[in-house]
């Protein structure tokens, strides 16, 4: 059993909320636009850290984390691409890697709209948590947590931080 937190478009910002979550899961995996290297360093910090860059990370973010990021937690095989759009709408990039072998977790970032779908085509499941930071046009602030168990995906939690201003 792996506990993850699941966040994504930081903006460069982080609280002791964020950081509180980050200390009760096994892994952080991180959606891309972290904003900065402050961010990534409190939570290496805290617990191992996976992820992908954004549209507005630094070569020195994309230096450390891939555009596309593919991995397995337990036996559940995980694509990870910042901008790849959700069931129905999926950018050609996240097409042609879903295409090629199709994951049983797909995540993607950049809308700043929390989505939790199941891909019925793809047979996977979609997850984009939102936006954490405070940049950005959404109002509240969210992430989500899990627990993988085997190739399986439990216990989904929606978790809102509040109002981004």
């Amino acid at each position: 059993m792996t506990k993850i937190l699941l966040l994504s478009d930081s903006h460069s910002y982080i609280d002791d909320r964020i950081l509180e979550y980050a200390r009760q899961a096994d892994e952080i995996w991180h959606c891309g636009d972290f904003g900065s290297m402050e961010v990534i360093e409190e939570l290496e910090k805290i617990k191992p850290l996976k992820g992908v860059y954004g549209n507005i990370d630094n070569a020195k973010i994309r230096a450390e984390f891939p555009e596309v990021n593919r991995f397995f937690c337990e036996d559940l095989e995980v694509l990870m691409i910042h901008i790849g759009g959700y069931p129905g709408k999926y950018t050609p990039l996240t097409h042609k890697e879903i295409s090629e072998k199709a994951p049983k977790l797909f995540i993607s970032g950049h809308s700043h709209i929390l989505k939790a779908m199941f891909d019925q085509k793809n047979n996977l499941l979609h997850l984009n948590p939102g936006a954490c930071g405070k940049q950005g046009w959404h109002k509240t602030r969210t992430m989500m947590r899990f627990v993988v168990e085997g190739e399986e995906i439990k216990d989904l939690e929606i978790i809102e931080l509040g109002p981004k201003n």
